[in-house]
C-alpha cells in the first residue's frame, strides 16, 4: 500500500499494533516517551501455578520480541509528539524528551528484546552496552497517512491515600512493585530486611471507585492481579497468610467461579475498606479495619501490604488531546465517538488503542489494537 502509520505509545497497545501493521507491509514509525519498549506490562511477572492462569504476561515479551525483529518498524524511544498538523497527511514534529521516567531504572534489563533497543540505567551519565540516554531521542519532522494514539495509562498514585502511609512504611508496596519484585525472585520479600514475608495483605480498590480522588470507575484488572498474584504465592509458599480487604470481586477470567472457589480456600476475604496502616515491632506494620459484623476498630498485623493501585488516564492526555484536536472524556481517558466504534475518533485518521479509552487487562487491549488497526487500514484504504 506504500503507506506509514505512526503508533504513539510503546506499551502492549502500541506493540500489538505496530506488528500487525508491519505484518500487513504498512511501514511504521513507533513513538515511546520513554527510554524502553514494553510500558508497565513488561515489569508483569507470570503468575503460573501448575497451570497457566491466563495473565497475558507472557504475551508482551513476545510482542516485544517480534516487534524488535521487523525490519518496517522505525522505533523512536525517549520521543515525543510537539505538533500534528493534517493536510492532506498528518505532519508530526517530534522532539527528544525531557524527562526520564522513574520507573526505567526499575524495567529496565527485564526484557532482552529490547536490545538494541536497551536503556542505560539511572542517569544520563550511566551506560550499558554503549547505548547512552542522551543518545536516545528523535527531534524532525514525519509525514504519516495516519496515526494510532496507544499511550497508556498512569497508575494510581498511593501517596494521596496519605494513611497506608505507602512511600513512608517500607512494608507496604504497590501490587506493580509486586509484580515486579516476583519477576525477578521466587519469593515474596519484605523490603525492610528482606526476609520472607509469611503473611501478606492485599488492599483492593486503591484509588479505582473513589469519588475523593473522582476516580469511581472500576479499573478492572485489580481483582484479577491481586488473586492470581496470592494464588501463585500461595503455590510457591503454602504456609503464606494471605487476606484480601475488598469491596466486592471482579470476574476473574472465563473459569471464574472455579477459581475462585479454589482461591476462598487458600486465602482469607475481608470486606472491608482500611482505615490506616502503622509501623508494628519485628519489621511489620499493622492494618486498621472496622469490622461491621462486630462493629469494633480491628489491628491486624502484617508482614507486608500490598496496594492494588487502579489504571488512571495517562498524565499526558491534557495536552495530547490538545495536540490532536481530541475531546477526552470527563473521566480523563480518550473519547472515541461511539461506543459500538470504540477505536474511532472525531479526527479521521487518528484511531485509539488500548488503555487510552479506559481499564483494560492485557488480553482486551491486544484485541482493541488489532481492532484499531482494522480501522486504520479501512481508512489507508485496505481491506479489514
Amino acid at each position: 500500500m506504500n503507506k506509514k502509520v505512526m503508533v504513539v505509545g510503546g506499551g502492549i497497545a502500541g506493540l500489538s499494533a505496530a506488528l500487525e501493521l508491519s505484518q500487513k507491509n504498512i511501514q511504521v514509525e513507533l513513538v515511546e516517551k520513554s527510554c524502553f519498549l514494553g510500558g508497565k506490562a513488561i515489569g508483569f511477572t507470570c503468575k503460573a501455578t501448575d497451570k497457566c492462569q491466563q495473565c497475558g504476561a507472557c504475551l508482551v515479551e513476545e510482542v516485544l520480541r517480534d516487534v524488535v525483529g521487523q525490519s518496517n518498524i522505525n522505533i523512536h524511544l525517549r520521543t515525543e509528539i510537539d505538533s500534528v498538523v493534517k493536510n492532506g497527511k498528518f505532519k508530526v514534529k517530534l522532539k527528544k524528551s525531557d524527562s526520564i521516567p522513574k520507573e526505567d531504572k526499575v524495567l529496565t534489563g527485564f526484557s532482552k528484546y529490547n536490545s538494541p533497543y536497551k536503556v542505560v540505567i539511572g542517569t544520563p551519565q550511566d551506560s550499558k552496552d554503549g547505548v547512552n540516554i542522551d543518545e536516545l531521542g528523535t527531534q524532525g519532522e514525519l509525514d504519516v497517512d495516519a496515526i494510532i494514539i496507544a499511550t497508556g495509562f498512569t497508575p494510581f498514585d498511593p501517596t494521596a491515600r496519605a494513611t497506608y502511609g505507602y512511600g513512608t512504611w517500607e512494608n507496604v508496596i504497590t501490587a506493580l512493585e509486586l509484580e515486579n519484585m516476583l519477576r525477578s525472585e521466587v519469593k515474596v520479600i519484605k523490603p525492610s530486611n528482606k526476609q520472607r514475608a509469611k503473611k501478606i495483605g492485599f488492599i483492593q480498590c486503591v484509588g479505582s471507585r473513589n469519588k475523593e480522588f473522582n476516580s469511581v470507575w472500576c479499573s478492572e484488572v485489580c481483582c484479577p492481579y491481586a488473586l492470581r498474584m496470592a494464588s501463585m504465592i500461595k503455590y510457591r509458599y503454602p504456609d503464606t497468610e494471605i487476606w484480601i480487604f475488598f469491596i466486592d470481586i471482579q470476574n476473574v477470567g472465563k473459569n471464574y467461579l472455579s477459581f475462585l472457589e479454589q482461591i476462598n480456600s487458600e486465602v482469607k476475604f475481608v470486606t472491608a475498606t482500611p482505615i490506616d496502616i502503622f509501623p508494628d515491632k519485628e519489621d511489620k506494620v499493622r492494618v486498621a479495619y472496622k469490622d461491621d459484623i462486630e462493629d469494633k476498630r480491628i489491628l491486624e498485623p502484617f508482614d507486608l501490604v500490598v496496594l492494588s493501585v487502579g489504571i488512571m488516564p495517562n498524565e499526558d492526555n491534557k495536552v495530547l488531546s490538545k495536540m490532536i484536536n481530541i475531546d477526552l472524556s470527563e473521566d480523563g481517558f480518550f473519547r472515541e465517538i461511539d461506543l459500538m466504534e470504540p477505536n474511532l475518533t472525531s479526527q479521521e485518521g487518528i484511531f485509539l488503542a488500548g488503555t487510552t479509552t479506559g481499564p483494560k487487562d492485557i488480553l482486551n487491549t491486544i484485541s482493541h489494537a488489532k481492532s484499531a488497526v482494522c480501522e486504520t487500514l479501512t481508512y489507508l484504504g485496505g481491506k479489514k
